[in-house]
């Protein structure tokens, strides 16, 4: 497991990047757990090419398995300032559609962030798709 230190800090500036001025963890922070997970494949690695940017065509999608669709928050209590939670990720489900430019091809990936006491906290489920073109 991975641990996730919620930050006063980090909190702050995730809430005032959203336009809000509270010390209170928004409910879309735990996206913010990108920042301490070493797997996380937009991560900027020195000596690595980093294709987070999109800057160069194609670009966006390489070493991120594709685009974001979806993303959703499941909470069972509040997440507090001065905690530390602990991340386990795990695959969901994957599934194909046709679509006007080739295969889409979806995957889930879910996040579940528990306390010092082993309680689960929160849960998040992202979905990404990635197009394989027509031939």
């Amino acid at each position: 497991m991975t641990p996730f230190p919620i930050e006063r800090g980090h909190v702050l500036a995730f809430a005032r990047a959203l336009g809000e001025d509270t010390d209170a963890v928004p409910p879309t922070f735990p996206i913010a757990f990108a920042q301490f997970d070493p797997d996380w494949p937009l991560r900027m690695e020195p000596g690595r090419p980093w294709h987070g940017s999109g800057a160069e065509p194609g670009a966006a999608g390489q070493g991120s398995g594709g685009l974001h669709a979806e993303q959703e928050f499941e909470y069972f209590r509040p997440i507090r300032v001065g905690e530390t939670l602990s991340a386990r990720r795990s695959d969901g489900r994957t599934w194909e559609k046709a679509g006007s430019r080739g295969v889409l091809h979806f995957a889930e990936r879910h996040i579940e962030f528990y306390d010092e006491d082993g309680k689960l906290v929160a849960r998040s489920t992202t979905v990404s798709v990635r197009v394989e073109a027509a031939s």
